[in-house]
């Protein structure tokens, strides 16, 4: 199989700029002009900027005046969950480490064996006490796919007048999102799980919703985020936003491809599937290859030119063993053998077929490698 026209199935991680964007990178690029500076060429870039701050606030049903531009995800969580001044943190137990690490000591809310948030157990918390609390959980899971009832969240958050803060790093681009209907104060994006480049998201707030900053030095994002912007990645940003809000519908068709994957490799014995009994992304499958550690397996389908992940891509390249599965009571060894594969806006049917087949070559090596020692 080799390294020719490799499989790329990470898309969780990151996934592949879209052609649009990346034209319109190219001409940002080609722009003179501060966004502060009060001449033509400032006035112009300027309007670039609030023109994204539009397509980015469409894309999740906000005002754009909410949308404060950061240098990611991680950032806009730190700017959020800090920033709020809540006394008390409540955070789901599958957390991006992000939000679990944004403050010294959240209060970790359990969750189930399909990892959904033990609401019961939050509404337990919340009565414990009337301090000012914010309570943070994301839409999706990075890993598992898993969707989080979100509107149930923040029913009690107010209920308990808590401020509901909701990391949709990866639910954005994948299925309709609309802020206000689900009752969320504070919400964070990333472009470059959409389409668009590294290195810029956004923490879009409600409309009443204030916050300190992180940041200091200027007054760029009104106040709430100094430096001077990134325009090339914010007219980026904006782009990818405006694609992905137009292709919502398409990419509800990876799923049928993600049904496929799971269908194939359930046959063989011991196979499990984590999250498949709820809602998931249409995207994402997390799941076992029995007696075959994480990463003999990436290492295997790396060299036959799959790209898949164990769990989040977030430390420094590294297989560690994942808190998500953990939180959801699955064994150390049987989490230790869960891959992520992570379906994008430009995967095609032979992608799909090209993984299945390289599975199939990982496991039947395994197994027989297994018996020659069993044997023996």
């Amino acid at each position: 199989m080799g390294m020719k026209n490799p499989v790329y199935m990470d898309h969780n991680a990151t996934t592949a700029v879209r052609p649009a964007v990346k034209d319109a990178l190219i001409r940002a690029l080609e722009l003179t002009g501060n966004p502060s500076s009060v001449h033509g060429a400032g006035r112009g870039v300027r309007k670039l900027v609030e023109d994204a701050r539009e397509q980015v606030a469409a894309l999740v049903g906000a005002m754009p005046a909410g949308v404060v531009f950061t240098s990611g995800g991680t950032e806009a969580n730190n700017l959020a969950i800090p920033g709020a001044g809540t006394r008390r943190v409540l955070v789901s137990a599958v957390e991006h480490v992000s939000v679990l690490k944004s403050v010294a000591a959240p209060e970790i809310i359990a969750v189930d064996s399909n990892g959904l948030i033990d609401l019961g157990a939050l509404d337990a918390a919340l009565e414990v006490n009337q301090e000012a609390a914010l309570v943070s959980v994301m839409l999706a899971n990075n890993e598992t796919g898993v969707i989080q009832p979100v509107a149930e969240v923040s029913s009690l958050a107010k209920k308990h007048g808590a401020l509901f803060h909701c990391d949709a790093v990866q639910a954005a681009g994948k299925f309709v999102i609309d802020m206000k209907a689900l009752g969320i104060d504070m919400l964070t994006l990333s472009a470059h799980k959409i389409g668009g480049p590294q290195g810029i998201g956004a923490l879009v707030l409600a409309d009443d919703q204030t916050l300190s900053p992180i940041i200091r030095g200027g007054g760029q994002e009104r106040s709430r985020r100094a430096g001077t912007e990134n325009l090339p990645g914010i007219v980026g940003f904006g782009v990818a936003a405006a694609e992905a809000l137009k292709n919502l519908s398409g990419f509800a068709d990876v799923r049928d491809w993600r049904d496929r994957i799971e269908a194939e490799l359930s046959r063989h014995q011991g196979v499990c599937i984590f999250g498949a009994s709820v809602s998931r992304l249409a995207n994402t499958t997390c799941l076992t290859m029995p007696g075959v550690e994480a990463e003999h397996q990436l290492i295997a389908l790396d060299l036959a030119g799959i790209a898949v992940s164990a769990g989040s891509a977030c430390s420094s390249g590294k297989v560690e063993p994942s808190h998500v599965l953990a939180a959801m009571g699955i064994e150390a060894d049987e989490a230790a053998t869960a891959i992520r594969v992570s379906l994008g806006w430009n995967t095609t049917e032979h992608d799909i077929e090209r993984f299945l087949s390289a599975w199939a070559e990982v496991h039947a090596r395994a197994r027989a490698s297994n018996k020659d020692r069993t044997a023996a």
